[in-house]
């Protein structure tokens, strides 16, 4: 029988992740097994940190609508203007609700004034 040679398709399919893992450190980017298991490593982590990072951020939102709404009235929390919010059916999210209490407080204020009445 004859020898067949490989030819370039694990060539092909080392080059890709070398290309992926081309920015890690060390032996991370140079050794061929270790840099398979980098590549599944990060990309386990980025999955995992997808779904982390929407939860930090709603609870950034979260902690910077409830500073500013405990600032102009004490009895007034953030679970209280939610509740509201839904009674009154004013459909903002909380990305909305933290990027107006940011920029314009009196705007946030003035939405929080119209819920109570």
């Amino acid at each position: 029988m004859t020898r067949i040679k490989r030819g370039y398709i694990a060539r092909r399919r080392r080059k890709k992740i070398c290309l992926f893992a081309s920015t890690f450190r060390g032996a991370h980017s140079r050794l061929t097994r270790t840099m398979t298991q980098q590549k599944m490593r990060a990309l386990v982590s980025a999955h995992r940190d997808r779904g982390r990072q929407k939860r930090d951020f709603r609870r950034l939102w979260i902690t910077r609508i409830n500073s500013v709404i405990r600032e102009n009235k004490i009895s007034y929390s953030y679970s209280r203007l939610i509740h509201d919010l839904h009674k009154g059916q004013l459909l903002l999210n909380r990305k909305i609700l933290a990027q107006i209490a940011i920029s314009n407080r009196n705007c946030l204020y003035m939405i929080s004034n119209e819920i109570l009445k």
